[in-house]
């Protein structure tokens, strides 16, 4: 219970970065060619059409699908290496020097990405509560101002 529960944390985190860097990227003004007239925050939700949606929806079925340890499915091959630990999405794939590293390297890496996580939780629950408030120019304040 404990490795699914730590699992889900690292998940989250991983959404939550993204989704910082998402809001203050669009916040601070830059748009996908067609998009351009979509705001930012909150404002944006009612604002995206609902093909869209329907994109988002399916690519984020398909991520969930795919972005798993395949060592237990029915079906793949036993030589299927698996994954060192949960939320590791190499699947026998990508390196980059990871293997190559000590135990306490991996360790360190592992518990920064956790701090990181939960920080970029926090930070994207403070900027979605100021951007309810109708105060978020205050604390971003490279973005559109009134």
């Amino acid at each position: 219970e404990f490795d699914r529960l730590r699992y889900v944390e690292l998940k989250h985190g991983r959404v939550a970065m993204l989704a910082v860097v998402g809001y203050l990227v669009t916040y601070a003004g830059v748009r996908f060619p067609g998009a351009e007239d979509i705001p930012a925050g909150f404002a944006a939700l009612p604002a995206v059409p609902g093909m869209v949606w329907a994109q988002m929806v399916a690519t984020w079925a398909l991520m969930e699908a795919a972005n798993r340890d395949q060592a237990e499915t029915p079906g793949v091959s036993s030589s299927w290496s698996g994954s060192e630990f949960k939320g590791d999405f190499r699947n026998g794939f990508l390196d980059f020097g990871w293997d190559k590293q000590t135990d306490e390297w991996k360790a360190k890496k592992r518990a920064l990405e956790l701090n990181q996580g939960r920080a970029a939780q926090m930070g994207i629950l403070g900027l979605m509560v100021h951007d309810q408030l109708g105060n978020i120019n205050a604390i971003l304040p490279l973005g559109p101002q009134p």
